[in-house]
């Protein structure tokens, strides 16, 4: 007994599965995916003897790479996920391109992280002309931060003017609230809920499945979120300064303080950007620069010797290689930066208590080019 598959076309243009069981082999006649037949395309397939099974798969298309771990982790084998953008590229870099239209306008279910972080989704949706897409925004009733009351938006008034003419020129900016929800466990816990509901209303007969996996991926956040707050807990109230704004739902989540001195991270810095930083890091008594994984120390290794600092890394999860795609880069890369937090304060993640070493930490731009 031999089992094929053949890619049969469904009135969306999505592929059926149809698993055909074989007894003996016949010349089958494959039709194209259009209304018309084409009667000189033919070639040898096997007999069906048994009912056709169809295995209709859910087909989902996610933005960036916090969003398909998180639905990747709730859809399971249920669906199939596939991300829009490139793993290297973040939501800031991305530029449309005209397959990722025809992607959106073969898919049953779109999901965004929301909050004006995929500014490039209205016309791309528009141009996919898709009239059943369904579109899970997961920042849906997450509680969140207005850009003007983060610390770091206090810049001068010609500076200011001059980062929004940067911002526009390089075509974002954020909008009237902070997007960076996924970097608190808990918000992003929100996320998934918002992810498993709008799964069960595109599938319903998935339900049970849905709502299985997001409680086990559930319950894996909540033990990232108490071991995160147990190891900051000694350093309530501190300060960390982001070169931008990706750290501030980090901070009020473990009750640390946030400031960044500007929205979006230009192409080339400005030397009053260098400034700023360095009049900071004197001003705060910083210990530690945080880059980020995208740009290598070389960027940084002048300022960080100038100050007396050292470099170390935080990971804001918009880019990676392909393993990030999965649920469980998360929970690592989150757990990897609590614990460079805590040694940039100057405690030890092998102690139960970290000692503490006076003096606040500084996160750092990534590499001109890659923004967050």
């Amino acid at each position: 007994m031999i089992n094929f598959n053949f890619g049969l076309c469904h009135a969306n243009g999505r592929v059926q599965q149809w698993s055909v069981v074989v007894a003996s082999a016949i010349a089958l006649s494959l039709g194209s995916c259009t209304s018309n037949p084409a009667s000189n395309s033919s070639e040898s397939a096997p007999a069906q003897s048994s009912p056709v099974a169809v295995t209709d798969q859910l087909q989902v298309v996610t933005t960036f790479l916090p969003i398909t771990q998180f639905t990747k982790a709730v859809a399971g084998e249920r669906a199939q996920v596939t991300q829009l953008l490139p793993t290297n590229v973040g939501p800031h870099d991305y530029q449309a391109k005209p397959e990722d239209a025809q992607k959106l306008s073969q898919a049953d279910v779109l999901v965004q992280n929301g909050l004006e972080m995929e500014e490039f989704l209205e016309d791309l949706v528009k141009n996919a002309n898709n009239a059943n897409l369904k579109v899970i925004d997961s920042s849906q009733g997450v509680k969140t931060i207005a850009a003007e009351a983060i610390a770091g938006h206090d810049h001068d008034h010609e500076h200011e003017a001059e980062a929004e003419e940067k911002q526009a020129e390089a075509g974002h900016e954020h909008g009237e609230f902070n997007p960076h929800i996924w970097l608190d466990p808990k918000r992003a816990i929100q996320q998934v809920e918002n992810i498993r509901d709008g799964l069960i209303a595109a599938d319903p007969s998935g339900k049970e499945t849905y709502t299985a996996n997001a409680a086990a991926f559930i319950k894996q956040l909540q033990d990232l979120d108490a071991e995160t707050a147990k190891m900051l807990q000694p350093y309530t109230g501190k300060t960390f300064v982001a070169f931008h704004d990706f750290a501030p739902y980090f901070a009020q989540s473990y009750n640390l303080k946030a400031s960044f001195l500007v929205d979006v991270p230009e192409e080339n810095p400005s030397p009053q950007d260098v400034k700023r930083i360095t009049d900071e890091v004197k001003e705060s008594n910083l210990k530690t620069i945080l880059t980020e994984p995208q740009a290598g120390e070389s960027a940084f290794s002048a300022l960080a010797k100038d100050l007396n600092v050292k470099i170390s890394t935080f990971n804001p999860l918009e880019t990676g290689s392909s393993e990030a795609l999965q649920p469980e880069y998360y929970l690592t890369v989150m757990r990897q930066n609590a614990k460079s937090l805590v040694t940039a304060f100057g405690g030890s993640t092998q102690s139960v208590l970290p000692v503490w070493a006076p003096g606040s930490i500084a996160i750092v731009p990534p590499r001109v080019g890659a923004r967050f």
